[in-house]
C-alpha cells in the first residue's frame, strides 16, 4: 500500500482534521507500543500498519 492511500484511508475513517492527530499521539499496543507515525518512520510497512488500525478501532469492512 502506498502511503497517499494509507492517508486518505485515515482521512476517511478519522476525518481529515483528526486523522494526523491520531497517527501522531496514539500509542497503540498493536504496533509495539508505537504512534502510527513511529511505526512508520521505523520502517513499517503502511498496509501492516492499517490493518492493526483496522483492528484496533474498528473500522469497518467496507473502509478496510
Amino acid at each position: 500500500m502506498r502511503l497517499t492511500i494509507f492517508w486518505e484511508r485515515m482521512a476517511d475513517h478519522f476525518g481529515a482534521a483528526y486523522a494526523d492527530s491520531f497517527a501522531r499521539d496514539h500509542v497503540m499496543a498493536e504496533l509495539g507500543g508505537r504512534t502510527v507515525h513511529q511505526a512508520l518512520d521505523a520502517g513499517w510497512d503502511a498496509k501492516d500498519v492499517w490493518r492493526r488500525v483496522c483492528t484496533a478501532m474498528d473500522v469497518p469492512a467496507d473502509k478496510r
